[in-house]
């Protein structure tokens, strides 16, 4: 039973002041939003009239303008750390990333102001705070313009997708280039939500649905979170979301590109994007996306049911779904192997029922050859395969330690931002662990989001003593950013600090020979050392390009000898095992 105070705190809602309430989005004509300054501005007031709710500034961006976090406590304990303590829930909303999609801006004005006005909204609130970033990308948002959301149904203006450098924020949760991400992984880690939602619009198909929804992929979340959000969440959020008329689908990715619906194809999120990293530490991701087509009125409506809906059944289910939680925490912690790597199965698939349009061909109006269009006179509800099913295909075995040298301060920056506990070493000292040494990359040949990305890593463990500098940092995995540890010093991981070239001046040797000085060394080392020279001779064998290269011989022999540095192509970070 709730104490008699907060009892009172629930059903008592405040008297609004004289003022109007109204967002700019419900004055406006149904197709407009929200600007940065009005959205500051209408919290602030809010802030100002309800003692539930405070806006605060938590970080700076990449435009110079602060980040701001909203947080609505029933009885205002806003402090993170004495809200866990109380065994509350948090659900966590993050607004605005891409600006041009700004449904949940607008959604969560509302919903703000409606969880302190309404005396049966606040009861969702009894046992549960909740936390909104109300706009991400401040740089995109003051970038206003009408035009380059190509293909979208309004708003009349909005934000723009990149930053003030241009980075596209979705991208951005592990490398951190922005100040932006910075902020928003300590704001994050503070928090710990049981629960997040990242709000947008889609691109793509044309189809029947106004909200499309991406859940954290159920392979990679733990298996006692996977099944609260399969078995639970997900079937309430949907079901909920029928009975509002606003019926949900899977994110909308047709298997093999084709509009013929074959089938939906599941989102694999790494941890690049916004639900790929709050997976790593045990919450449970969503990323709406309206439909683009559709009317703003519409988009921002079913933006803030989907919202309301969510809240409702984390108040509902809190045991439950803090249960599912604390056994993932627990057994992260325990656990001894890792995936690195996935790939979908595409032989397992579920039956969902879709609610789409036709895909046909025209003679296009430009080229003069077929181009595809969406006959909206053409509906069709059918039975389609869904695969979300993902396989590993590169795991780990978890180490004891790492040893990070404290020469590589961006990563360190990077790791105490996401919460790591690092132990600086007192002195200088020798570690045995494993190393290893870089066999194998490829390298994208344009730039990603202003790196040129490495991707199927092959590496060669060696069991070696290392020495190391006082001040480098120990790194236990003994404690909750186990997972995330793995996945960004793991350099075979997809979204790893290697495949982001964090470490690519290892790739390249320092140290030369000239040819003349060398061959004299070369020939007598082989002299010396019988068994190289038959190495050699067997590699000539084998490989006749190499036999007709003296050059790469005299390379092979180099590489051999102790003239070669050790640290070529060996990644700076040690296994403790």
């Amino acid at each position: 039973m709730l104490p008699a105070v907060l009892s009172a705190l629930l059903l008592a809602s405040a008297p609004a002041p004289a003022l109007d309430w109204r967002t700019p989005f419900e004055k406006g004509n149904g197709n407009t939003t929200t600007t940065h300054a009005e959205c500051i501005s209408y919290y602030q007031q809010l802030d100002a009239a309800y003692p539930e709710i405070q806006l605060r500034e938590v970080g700076q961006t990449d435009s110079g303008r602060p980040l701001h976090e909203v947080v609505v406590s029933l009885d205002g304990d806003f402090e993170p750390a004495s809200v866990r303590a109380k065994n509350r829930r948090v659900v966590f909303i993050q607004n605005g990333i891409h600006p041009g999609e700004p449904e949940g801006i607008d959604a969560s004005m509302m919903l703000a102001r409606d969880y302190v006005q309404k005396k049966e909204l606040r009861r969702q609130l009894a046992d549960m705070v909740l936390v909104i970033i109300p706009i991400y990308n401040v740089d995109g948002s003051l970038n206003r313009n009408s035009t380059t959301r190509t293909n979208q149904n309004g708003p009349e203006s909005y934000g723009f997708r990149g930053n003030a450098r241009n980075l596209d924020l979705n991208r951005d949760y592990i490398k951190q280039d922005s100040r932006n991400a910075r902020a928003f992984a300590q704001l994050f880690q503070r928090w710990q939500p049981e629960v997040y939602v990242d709000t947008h619009t889609s691109n793509g198909a044309d189809y029947q649905y106004t909200m499309t929804l991406i859940a954290t992929q159920k392979d990679k979340l733990h298996p006692a979170l996977s099944q609260y959000m399969q078995q639970r969440l997900l079937p309430a959020l949907y079901g909920g979301m029928d009975k509002k008329k606003w019926y949900l689908t899977p994110y909308v990715d047709f298997e093999g590109r084709t509009p013929d619906a074959r089938g939906l194809v599941g989102f694999l999120e790494t941890p690049r994007y916004s639900t790929g990293y709050t997976t790593l530490f045990n919450t449970i991701g969503f990323v709406t996306e309206t439909h683009m087509l559709k009317a703003y009125t519409p988009r921002v409506r079913a933006t803030y049911d989907f919202l309301d809906l969510l809240i409702r059944q984390v108040h509902q289910d809190g045991a439950a779904l803090a249960q599912a939680r604390a056994t993932a925490t627990q057994q992260t912690r325990e656990q001894q192997r890792f995936v690195l790597g996935w790939q979908l199965d595409t032989t397992r698939a579920e039956r969902f029922t879709f609610r789409g349009f036709a895909g046909k061909t025209k003679p296009s109006d430009v080229s003069g050859l077929p181009r595809l269009y969406y006959d909206r006179q053409a509906p069709y509800t059918k039975s389609i395969p869904y695969y979300n099913t993902f396989r590993p295909t590169t795991t780990v075995q978890r180490p004891r330690a790492y040893v990070v040298p404290q020469a590589w301060g961006e990563v360190v920056e990077r790791l105490r931002l996401s919460g790591v506990q690092m132990r600086p070493l007192s002195a200088d000292t020798v570690i045995n662990g494993e190393s290893y040494y870089i066999q194998d990359y490829k390298t994208a040949p344009r730039p990603y989001e202003g790196h040129y990305l490495h991707s199927q890593v092959q590496v060669r463990p060696v069991q070696q003593p290392r020495s190391f500098l006082r001040g480098d940092y120990l790194i236990s995995l003994d404690q909750p950013a186990a997972r995330y540890l793995i996945e960004t010093l793991e350099p075979q991981a997809t979204d790893s600090f290697f495949a982001w070239g964090f470490f690519d001046s290892v790739l390249q040797q320092k140290e030369h020979f000239s040819d003349y000085v060398f061959e004299d060394i070369a020939a007598d080392l082989l002299r010396r050392k019988p068994e190289l020279r038959a190495q050699l001779e067997e590699k000539k064998k084998q490989d006749p390009a190499f036999a007709a290269s003296a050059a790469a011989q005299l390379d092979w022999v180099y590489r051999q000898s102790d003239h070669y540095e050790t640290s070529h192509l060996r990644y700076p970070v040690l296994r403790v095992l």
